[in-house]
C-alpha cells in the first residue's frame, strides 16, 4: 500500500487549466483516468488526509504510485480525451460498463454498391446504418419481412448474390417480389440504392410520408380500374402499418429521444436505455456496471452518455436525451453531444407528462435488470463454490463455510434498537432461518454492547438445545458422536427439529459468523462466543468504509480483491442483514407511533378491539361509556369491561386540545385508522416470505 505523499506533485507543478489525468500503479499500469476543469484543484483533492476521502478514492490513491496529466484547451476536449483513454487503458478504478447481452441491430450496408439489409451484432462499422438495438433477432426478421413488400431491398449474402449474377437467376425472394433482384439487373444500382434510402427513412420514423404516397397511388390505380395494382398497394399499406404496430406509440408528439434510467446500490448500477424515434420505441438496451470508483448518479449518467455516443455521429445522436440526473457541470457534456450530432441536443430531466411516465417505465426496467443480474450471479453453483473457497482461504478456515450467519444492529438515534440474523447456506439465502431480536439488556445506543448481547442470546439457545438432547456433557462439551456442531443431516434423530418437522430456532450452528462492522464489533462477537466456551466457530466483520474484512485479534484487516467472488458473497450477506434489520426497526417504530390506548388492555385481541370501536364509533365515545354499556358488546365480559375502563382512564388526556389560533376546543372523535387503535400489534416484515416472520426472538 503506497503512501500518496510519496508521489504527490508540488502545487506549482500542476497547471490551473482543463485537462485529463492518469494514476498509475507501481507496474506503470493505468488504474484511473479522470478529467477536470482545473487540474490543480482536482489533483489537490486526492492528496488530503485519507480519512477525509471516500473509501474507494482512498483505496485508489494508496494503490497508485504516480500521477500524470495532459492539458487541453476546453472541457469538451477533456471529455473526449477521457473517453479515449478509458477505452484504451481500461482502468480498474473507473466505471466499467458491460452489456447484459449482445444486442442485435437491424443494419443497412450503405457502404456497398448494392446495400443489404441484415441482422448485425458487435462493433458498429463505418458506412452502415443501424436501427435498434432489438431485444431479439427474430423481431428484426419479422419487421424486415413485412417491409420487403414495400422496400424490396437485397437481403442475401455476398456468396448468394455472386452466384445469382453468375447463373442469371435470382433467389426465391426475387421470384416472389420481396427483392428487386439487382443481381440480375432488374433494377439499376441507383434505383436499388434509392430503395435502401427509402427503407432507412421509414425506419428512422418518417412513416407518414410513405403511407400517404402509397395511398395516393392506390387511389389512382382504383380510379383507372387497375384493381389488381390497387389491391397490391392496399396490402403494402397494411404491411407498413403492421410493422409500425410492432413498436407502440409512447410519445404522441413524434419525438426523437433517448431515455436513460439508473438502478443502483452501493456496489453496482444498472443502466437502461430506450431509443424512441418518431414517438415509438425503436430499441432498448442495458448495461450493468461495478461501482469501483466514488460516483454519483450524475457521474453514472455522464459515463453512460460517453458509452452511448462516443462512436456515434449525425442522426444516431437524437435531438433530446432524457436522464434521471444531470452531469456536473452539464455544459461540456451538452456541447460534446451537440458536436457529435452536428445540431443542438437537449439534455434534461423530464418533469411531467408522457415523458416522465415513460422514464418511470425505463427505471423499472433498470431495477429489474439489476435484480436479474444479482440473481444470476448468486445462483451460479460454480461461482458460489469459488466464493466459499476464497472466504475459507482468506480467513484460514479448515473448510468452506457452508453455513454463514450475519448479524446487524439497527436503531434510530438510540430508539427501537433491534438486531437481525440472516443465514446463508451453500452461498444462498435461507430465509426460513432468519431471526430478529429486540435489545433487552440496556437502554440507548451502543452497537458493540448490542452485538455482544445478541450473540450471547443466540448461542445460549444453541447450547440449551444441545443440552436438552443430551449432546452436551456436564462440562458443556459437544458430543460429536451424536451429530455435534454439524448435526444438520440428522436433525430429526438428534432433536434439532420441532414435532412438526421444522428446524428449531437456533439448533444449527454456523461455520462462520459475520458481523456488520469493524474491529469493535468483531471483538464483541468473539468475546461472546469465548464466554460461552465456543471455540469452533470462526468470526469476521465486514466494514463498509473500505469493504475490509476484520478478524479477531488482528490489527490489520484482510483485503480481498475488488473482483473477488468471496468479497461479493460477504457483501451480499452483510447487505441482506442490514436490510432485514432496518425493515424490522422501521416496523417497530411504526407500531410505536400507531399505538392506541386499547393496546394497554391485557387479553384484548384485534377482533374484540375492532368490535368495540365499531360498536361505539370512536375511542372517545368508548372512554365515556359505562361498564354496563361496554358489557353489551358481544364477547366482552364484566371483568374485561372493567379492565378497559381502567386502561382508558389511565390513558385519558389531561386537558382538551385547544386551537391556539381561535381558542376553540377541538372535538377529537379519535376515529380508528388501520394500524392505530384497532389493535394492530405488528407491522409486516417485507422480507419476502412468511418464513422470515416465523419464530421471532423477542
Amino acid at each position: 500500500m503506497a503512501d500518496p505523499s510519496s508521489y504527490r506533485p508540488k502545487p506549482g507543478q500542476i497547471p490551473d487549466s482543463p485537462g485529463v489525468y492518469k494514476f498509475r500503479d507501481e507496474h506503470r499500469r493505468v488504474i484511473y483516468v479522470g478529467k477536470a476543469k482545473s487540474l490543480r484543484q482536482r489533483l489537490a483533492s486526492y492528496f488530503q488526509d485519507l480519512s477525509h476521502l471516500h473509501p474507494r478514492t482512498a483505496s485508489m490513491v494508496t494503490t497508485a504510485a504516480s500521477v500524470e496529466w495532459t492539458v487541453v484547451s476546453t472541457e469538451v476536449e477533456a471529455l473526449q480525451l477521457e473517453y479515449s483513454w478509458i477505452k484504451e487503458f481500461d482502468p480498474r478504478f473507473n466505471v466499467k460498463y458491460r452489456d447484459d447481452k449482445s444486442y442485435p441491430y437491424l443494419a443497412v450496408t450503405m457502404n456497398e454498391e448494392f446495400p443489404r439489409v441484415q441482422v448485425m451484432r458487435g462493433h458498429k462499422k463505418k458506412g452502415v446504418r443501424y436501427f435498434g438495438p432489438y431485444g431479439h433477432a427474430w423481431a428484426i426478421r419479422d419487421t424486415v419481412d413485412l417491409l420487403l413488400r414495400v422496400f424490396p431491398v437485397r437481403t442475401c449474402s455476398a456468396g448468394v448474390f455472386k452466384n445469382a449474377e453468375r447463373t442469371g437467376r435470382p433467389c426465391l425472394l426475387g421470384y416472389i417480389g420481396k427483392c428487386s433482384a439487382p443481381c440480375v439487373e432488374r433494377v439499376s444500382p441507383e434505383e436499388h440504392r434509392e430503395l435502401a434510402e427509402d427503407f432507412c427513412e421509414f425506419m428512422t420514423g418518417r412513416t407518414g410520408t410513405y403511407i400517404r404516397r402509397i395511398e395516393r397511388q392506390m387511389a389512382d390505380a382504383a380510379e383507372e380500374m387497375e384493381y389488381e395494382k390497387a389491391a397490391r398497394l392496399r396490402d403494402d399499406i397494411e404491411a407498413l402499418k403492421k410493422a409500425m404496430e410492432k413498436s407502440a406509440v409512447v410519445l404522441a408528439d413524434a419525438t426523437d429521444a433517448d431515455l436513460i434510467a439508473l438502478a443502483e446500490d452501493e456496489l453496482e448500477a444498472a443502466v437502461q436505455i430506450f431509443h424512441v424515434r418518431g414517438g415509438r420505441v425503436r430499441g432498448q438496451r442495458g448495461w450493468v456496471t461495478d461501482k469501483v470508483e466514488a460516483v454519483t448518479s450524475g457521474d453514472l449518467v455522464e459515463h453512460a452518455l460517453q458509452q452511448l455516443y462516443g462512436e456515434e455521429s449525425g442522426d444516431s445522436v437524437p435531438k433530446e436525451v432524457l436522464v434521471p440526473a444531470l452531469p456536473d457541470p452539464i455544459e461540456p457534456v451538452q456541447e460534446w453531444l451537440t458536436e457529435r450530432r452536428g445540431a443542438n441536443v437537449s439534455l434534461r430531466i423530464p418533469q411531467r407528462g408522457d415523458k416522465k411516465a415513460l422514464m418511470e417505465t425505463v427505471a423499472r426496467n433498470a431495477q429489474q435488470s439489476l435484480m436479474l443480474h444479482k440473481t444470476k450471479r448468486a445462483s451460479d453453483l460454480t461461482t458460489r463454490s469459488r466464493a466459499l473457497e476464497e472466504i475459507a482461504e482468506a480467513l484460514e478456515l479448515d473448510s468452506a463455510p457452508l453455513r454463514i450467519e450475519c448479524y446487524d444492529i439497527s436503531h434510530l438515534q438510540g430508539d427501537d434498537v433491534v438486531a437481525s440474523m440472516v443465514v446463508f447456506e451453500d452461498g444462498l439465502a435461507r430465509k426460513s432461518e432468519y431471526r430478529r431480536f429486540q435489545i433487552k439488556g440496556f437502554e440507548g445506543q451502543d452497537d458493540v454492547r448490542s452485538m455482544h448481547e445478541v450473540l450471547t442470546r443466540r448461542f445460549k439457545r444453541y447450547l440449551a438445545d444441545k443440552e436438552k438432547t443430551g449432546e452436551l456433557d456436564e462440562e458443556g462439551v459437544v458430543d460429536e458422536s451424536n451429530g455435534g456442531a454439524n448435526g444438520g443431516a440428522n436433525g430429526g434423530a438428534n432433536g434439532l427439529t420441532e414435532e412438526d418437522g421444522r428446524p428449531k430456532r437456533f439448533a444449527y450452528p454456523p461455520q462462520l459468523v459475520v458481523v456488520d462492522g469493524g474491529q469493535p464489533q468483531v471483538a464483541a462477537a468473539r468475546r461472546a462466543l469465548d464466554e460461552l466456551g465456543i471455540d469452533d466457530i470462526a468470526v469476521c466483520g465486514l466494514a463498509k468504509r473500505l469493504e475490509e474484512v476484520w478478524v479477531p485479534g488482528d490489527d490489520d484487516p484482510v483485503i480481498l480483491p475488488r473482483t473477488s467472488e468471496g468479497l461479493y458473497l460477504l457483501q451480499r450477506v452483510r447487505d441482506e442483514a442490514h436490510r432485514f434489520a432496518i425493515t424490522y426497526q422501521r416496523a417497530k417504530r411504526a407500531k410505536r407511533f400507531k399505538a392506541g390506548p386499547l393496546d394497554a388492555v391485557p387479553g384484548l385481541g384485534d377482533a374484540r378491539k375492532q368490535t368495540l370501536i365499531k360498536h361505539f364509533g370512536s375511542v372517545k365515545k368508548l372512554r365515556s361509556a359505562t361498564i354496563e354499556q361496554i358489557c353489551e358488546v358481544p364477547g366482552v365480559g364484566r371483568k374485561t369491561a372493567e379492565t378497559i375502563v381502567a386502561a382508558l382512564a389511565a390513558a385519558a388526556p389531561v386537558a382538551p386540545a385547544v386551537n391556539t389560533a381561535t381558542g376553540e376546543i377541538i372535538e377529537d372523535e379519535e376515529p380508528v385508522r388501520a394500524g392505530a387503535s384497532n389493535g394492530e400489534t405488528e407491522a409486516p416484515v417485507t422480507a419476502g416470505t412468511s418464513e422470515e416472520r416465523r419464530g421471532q426472538e423477542t
